[in-house]
């Protein structure tokens, strides 16, 4: 289940995205429109903000923004980000691979190769799927 890090990351960023222009927003602005606490809010935009997503501004006029254009943000990367592995179990992780304590043979195990499956299929959805994609009102 995707927790509500994740989840509000998400609705913050295209927040972020949706803005005609690229000037900070206060997190009191994101915070009521999106209906998340602001605290929770202010941990998680600053996750963003020292992976390299968001930039800040303080003072007069400060806020956050977006360091990179909607369309070079792809899902992929604000999941690991805010969510971690994708993989639903670690022997079939990409970036956090650990072996399984109780499974003898990992090419013989039917959850394991389930599980790649299921990785891959939801790895192809985050890398096709931009910020950009999800900012857009269709």
């Amino acid at each position: 289940m995707l927790s509500k890090k994740t989840k509000y990351g998400i609705k913050a960023l295209v927040y972020l995205a949706r803005q005609e222009e690229r000037t900070p927003v206060q997190i009191s602005s994101i915070s009521k429109s999106e209906n998340i606490s602001q605290k929770f809010l202010e941990s998680i935009l600053l996750t963003l903000r020292k992976n390299g997503l968001l930039g800040s501004k303080k003072g007069k006029g400060g806020g956050y923004y977006l360091l990179k254009d909607p369309k070079d943000i792809p899902m992929t990367t604000v999941m690991r980000l805010l969510e971690g592995p994708i993989a639903m179990v670690p022997c079939v992780s990409l970036n956090f691979y650990e072996k399984c304590d109780d499974c003898p043979d990992e090419t013989a195990c039917a959850v394991h190769k389930l599980m790649i499956e299921v990785r891959d299929n939801t790895l192809e959805i985050f890398r096709n799927t931009t910020l950009a994609d999800l900012s857009s009102s269709k």
